[in-house]
């Protein structure tokens, strides 16, 4: 009887244990993660106080904080000539300013994200503190955002400013009055301004002295004066029941300050200072020059110790980038060239002048190094035909001449607009065009083609000067390659010869061209630009380039389109020559317009695309599809992700109000 009792009372026990673990059931170890970021409890002197003369403020928080990359999140304005101290200890944030204070001025301090609390890190938003040397507090603020010029990817981090100086010598002689910085959306917000009218500008400022003093920092500005003011407005305030339920709308007032919707273009000033950035003979048959703008007036190369009719010129379309082939191969093995580079260098006046450079180049790879590699070479082939000789099998006697090997360079996909590309590893001294066959398949038959075998005409191939390397393959008249037609393109041994004597081997590529009912074609109606030169560009999912189309009649077609998503951008080709040019602070010049077509485009085998376009209907604020957006916002902290996963984990709704 008594084990019987024991018996029930441990089975009640173990039931009531039962019913308590169920009710605690998916709870997670540690409880719900702290969601609260930290509150200000007061500031010595106090938030928007006047009269301040103290260069040191204190800010008291309710928890432990930590301050994070104060040096480039933390902004204070006006700007400050000597780096503030600004450090956390505990629950406070110290902030001493070393410039001496202007007098009837507001100071801002605007940490952005910088401050968390120390556990989970939740951040304290856009937290600003402020505070006047006069008797009144300057409120006004003024907003925007800053994006590339090219792109129009937001720039986060970039320095906004304001001038009440409207001269446009300010920009380069004089710090900004009143500075903020861009948030991961490409957003700022300059507080504390005086009523009055300014410019705005952008700036990368490199050298940290808050105006524009290097051509390499990125900058922004508008032609337009900015007067800043407020007035009282409403937005909706939605009260949630739960994730799925409204409880209701409220209309709150707050205090909207104009003009919140600026958006500055920011680019970089092309670099015109020509210097030489460096020389060097990497490798023995090739003499390198690198300078950092290119010049119509090429170098004259004056030979100290060997003969200059030995070199041959290859240079890139700007011309910054030289190449000497050296074609004797004797002087190919002398390790040491000697000679004076007569070329045009910028000089402090930031004018072209003719400069003499008297210079000793040494190769990368000494001959007596070269001929060592060469001669391991040769015993290791004389070994393996040994070893061929030794097993019956087929061997040479004398080590075959070094061939020249040319890069066939047929794209995946064969469309009929495709160009075949051939690059040689050396600049080619002959070529036998009628050793170069074409041949297209009809039935079983193998018809020959006629084909134009020439120089590269792409901008991005050093094929520019006598020395010849890159070619393309092309049908006469710019005909298009038969759609579904298999080729098959073959070169003749000895076709080529380059500046050594070395020629090619027989080489033969198949090709096959996809037909139109693998593709579709895109249309795009510019229905605001149809009397306006511009180019535009279809991108991939990555924002980069697929294909491009100059148009001046307001229509851009896209054949031959893979399916798949795609974008579209423009820019106004202002100059017509098929580029995108950055602006010039001097001149008064922008970046070349661009746009961005506000929509993604699905393109299917045999199905057209077919949208009109209007650059004039685009949202100001909502310049570039978020999808191409490489900048994205700042990223909140985790802490709701953790929390919404540890719900999902116990099978419950997640419901931040209600865990805070």
């Amino acid at each position: 009887m008594y084990h019987l009792r024991t018996y029930r009372q441990l089975c009640l026990l173990g039931l009531l244990l039962s019913i308590i673990g169920c009710a605690k059931m998916g709870k997670p170890d540690g409880g719900w993660y702290d969601e609260t970021p930290p509150r200000v409890m007061g500031c010595a002197p106090d938030d928007k106080a006047t009269n301040v003369h103290s260069q040191k403020i204190s800010i008291y928080f309710d928890e432990f904080i930590k301050l994070e990359n104060a040096t480039e999140k933390v902004v204070v304005s006006p700007p400050q000539m000597e780096t503030p101290e600004i450090k956390s200890t505990g629950k406070r944030i110290t902030i001493e300013l070393n410039d001496t204070l202007r007098e009837n001025t507001t100071y801002t301090i605007d940490f952005s994200d910088a401050i968390s609390d120390n556990n989970e890190g939740n951040p304290l938003g856009n937290y600003t503190y402020s505070f006047s040397t006069g008797p009144e507090i300057d409120t006004l603020e003024v907003s925007g955002y800053v994006v590339a010029a090219n792109d129009l990817e937001p720039i986060k981090g970039i320095l906004v400013g304001l001038y009440d100086d409207l001269a446009d010598s300010a920009f380069q002689k004089e710090p900004m009055l009143r500075v903020a910085r861009t948030d991961g959306s490409g957003r700022f917000v300059i507080k504390g301004v005086k009523p009055g009218t300014y410019r705005v500008y952008a700036l990368e400022d490199a050298d940290a002295n808050y105006f524009f003093s290097q051509k390499s920092e990125r900058l922004a500005f508008t032609p337009n004066l900015i007067t800043p003011s407020c007035k009282p407005d409403f937005r909706q305030d939605t009260i949630w029941r739960d994730s799925l339920h409204i409880e209701t709308i409220n209309r709150v007032g707050y205090t909207h300050f104009l003009p919140d919707d600026i958006v500055l273009r920011a680019f970089a000033e092309t670099l015109t200072d020509r210097y030489l950035l460096k020389k060097e003979r990497k490798v023995a048959d090739r003499l390198s020059f690198y300078f950092s703008y290119g010049s119509e007036e090429l170098p004259v190369i004056e030979a100290l110790n060997f003969d200059a009719d030995a070199l041959l010129l290859e240079t890139n379309q700007h011309h910054d980038t030289l190449t000497y082939w050296i074609t004797d191969t004797a002087l190919v093995n002398q390790d040491t060239l000697r000679y004076i580079a007569h070329y045009l260098k910028t000089d402090s006046m930031g004018v072209l002048v003719e400069y003499a450079d008297t210079a000793e180049t040494v190769s990368k790879s000494p001959y007596a190094r070269r001929m060592k590699e060469q001669a391991k070479n040769e015993e290791r082939w004389r070994k393996a035909q040994e070893k061929r000789k030794k097993k019956g099998q087929p061997y040479d006697s004398i080590m075959p001449r070094e061939e020249l090997v040319p890069k066939i360079d047929v794209p995946a996909t064969m469309l009929p607009t495709s160009v075949v590309r051939i690059e040689f590893p050396t600049p080619i001294r002959e070529l036998n065009t009628e050793g170069i066959h074409l041949f297209l398949k009809n039935d079983t038959v193998w018809d020959s083609v006629e084909l134009l075998f020439e120089p590269s005409r792409q901008p991005n191939v050093p094929s520019f000067g006598p020395a010849q390397r890159f070619y393309e393959i092309r049908l006469p008249n710019d005909s298009l390659w038969k759609e579904g037609g298999e080729y098959s393109l073959e070169l003749d041994s000895a076709a080529f010869t380059d500046i050594y004597g070395h020629v090619n081997r027989l080489a033969k590529k198949g090709m096959r061209v996809k037909g139109q009912d693998e593709f579709s074609t895109i249309t795009l109606h510019l229905d605001n630009l149809s009397d306006t030169t511009c180019v535009v560009q279809l991108l991939s999912s990555q924002d980069k380039v697929v294909s491009e189309v100059s148009t001046s009649d307001g229509v851009a077609v896209f054949h031959y389109v893979k399916p798949g998503t795609y974008y579209a951008r423009l820019f106004i080709d202002s100059n017509h020559n098929g580029l995108w040019d950055t602006g010039d602070y001097a001149a008064g010049r922008q970046g070349e317009m661009v746009y961005y077509y506000p929509e993604k485009m699905e393109c299917k085998a045999k199905w057209d695309v077919d949208n009109h376009w209007s650059t004039s209907r685009i949202d100001p604020l909502r310049l570039k599809p978020s999808a191409v957006t490489k900048q994205k916002p700042d990223k909140e902290k985790k802490v709701r992700l953790r929390n919404a996963e540890r719900a999902r984990k116990m099978g419950i709704e997640y419901l931040p109000k209600i865990m805070n």
